[in-house]
């Protein structure tokens, strides 16, 4: 884990935030107080969104960016509109991983429509019109076109490596960060066909798969041995010296 401090200035404010590595990105601490729909806009203004928990791993980085404060504060987590009993994240994809206070989440008043941590690092659902600090995810999409072994080298020189795609909600967080970037064509993720079978180089566990329905290419490719991530389709077996923009965590 990295933190660093940093200074993001708007019009109005100048204040501190920690930045702490996530899973798939950078969670920041925005100290000053806002709404969730001003946080959320807020976060995609500035970075790439709310931030999500998709894991006790992920929840402890998420409190660490507080930086020993009390952690409270918005995360990307809000009432599907369509399903008012199921949660979703604000960038895509359903709830996998719980942390609730005791008795939460609790709906009261039927209007708690958003997700926030409280000082005990647990979850609480909150109303709309209610203020909070808020924490903000960053992916970092580095624009320069490489072979796949020629990103992960600049990755592991300049941040940390490729990285690895766990669940759908950090898929779709991860597209969301590369149309933001206004690239359209695939970028290469820490997917490796290795010894038989498609492995993450970090060596997380393969246990979320999102190739295209019915692909068969990938089930034994002989050259197409690298795998990149589309902006709408998921992931993609390429030929590793192809020339991609790539995501760094």
């Amino acid at each position: 884990m990295k933190t660093s401090l940093c200074l993001p200035l708007t019009i109005i404010f100048i204040f501190l935030c920690t930045v702490v590595e996530g899973e798939i990105g950078k969670h920041s601490f925005i100290s000053i107080k806002k709404t969730w729909i001003d946080a959320q806009s807020y976060c995609r203004l500035y970075y790439t969104d709310l931030s999500f928990v998709s894991s006790q791993s992920d929840q402890k980085m998420v409190v660490q960016a507080a930086g020993g404060k009390d952690p409270t504060g918005w995360i990307g987590l809000n009432r599907d509109p369509d399903n008012t009993t199921a949660w979703m994240w604000s960038g895509g994809g359903i709830i996998t991983y719980r942390n609730w206070d005791s008795g939460q989440p609790n709906n009261a008043n039927g209007n708690q429509f958003y997700v926030c941590l409280v000082s005990n690092r647990k979850w609480n659902d909150a109303a709309p019109g209610t203020s909070f600090p808020f924490y903000c995810i960053n992916i970092n999409v580095v624009n320069m076109k490489m072979a796949w072994e020629e990103a992960l080298e600049h990755c592991r020189k300049n941040q940390s490596d490729l990285p690895s795609l766990l669940s759908e909600t950090e898929l779709l967080q991860a597209q969301n960060a590369v149309q933001k970037a206004h690239i359209s064509d695939p970028v290469w993720i820490g997917l490796r066909y290795l010894s038989d079978h498609w492995l993450w180089v970090k060596g997380d566990p393969l246990v979320y798969e999102n190739w295209p329905q019915g692909d068969q290419d990938h089930q034994c490719p002989i050259k197409k041995r690298c795998g990149a991530l589309t902006t709408n389709k998921g992931w993609e077996n390429r030929d590793c010296q192809d020339k991609l923009a790539f995501i760094c965590i």
